[in-house]
């Protein structure tokens, strides 16, 4: 539970120290990223302030916020000086960034190369945890007229079911599919059953007349796509 015995409140800080102000009189822009960390917890410890806690947390990541943003709420409580409440309320934080750089995203309508699906797929899929498998689906002019998770797994893989996969292509009168999932481990090697789901995928298409255009493995940074290495 919310640790609160001898809490050290922002309102009791000198008044250079005190974040919440700091952002009122000079912008949020102003504040550094444990600044702002700080403002979220509210309070530190009887012994260290919020911004120096902040600044303990964000030592353990690098100070790297997208590495901080995948901290479980366990993991965030594991640092002395935050509870329940407070990991929660940075957990909170961290996915409305994730929500908002996905809003962010050009509304890429035409597919017109690999990196464009990944600019469509990475805020979706790119950060996170487990595995996930989703479809692209595309009408003559390669336009995204629909897009569909099709599975979500641990950590080591998926399982798709192909006729689910089909059954959306027709409903939406498709004539191309990409599909797309994520490695977590930010590895961008193409695995023996990322092979065989993809020539799975390209049979019953053949006899659909639905052509299968690419699968695209995406990670943090990077992708990889089988239409680009000449694996399809």
């Amino acid at each position: 539970m919310e640790e609160t015995t001898g809490a050290f409140s922002i309102k009791y800080w000198a008044e250079d120290d005190k974040p919440r102000e700091k952002l009122m009189l000079k912008g949020k822009t102003a504040l550094s990223d444990a600044e702002l960390i700080a403002i979220l917890i509210g309070s530190g410890s009887r012994n260290e302030s919020a911004v120096e806690l902040s600044k303990r947390i964000l030592k353990s990541v690098d100070n790297n916020l997208n590495a901080l943003g995948k901290l479980s709420i366990q993991q965030l409580m594991n640092f002395k000086g935050i509870g329940e409440a407070k990991a929660v309320t940075i957990a909170a934080a961290a996915e409305l960034g994730r929500r908002r750089r996905e809003e962010d995203t050009p509304d890429l309508k035409k597919v017109t190369s690999s990196k464009a699906v990944y600019d469509i797929m990475q805020p979706l899929i790119g950060e996170l945890p487990h595995e996930e498998f989703w479809v692209l689906y595309l009408n003559n002019s390669n336009k995204v007229i629909y897009k569909s998770q099709l599975s979500k797994g641990g950590i080591t893989g998926t399982v798709v079911d192909v006729r689910l996969a089909f059954k959306l292509a027709l409903e939406h009168n498709a004539t191309g599919m990409i599909l797309v999932h994520n490695h977590p481990s930010g590895t961008l090697q193409a695995s023996e059953p990322d092979r065989q789901i993809t020539k799975q995928m390209q049979q019953a298409g053949h006899s659909l007349s639905i052509n299968i255009l690419d699968h695209v493995i995406v990670t943090e940074k990077s992708y990889l796509s089988f239409a680009d290495e000449g694996m399809l």
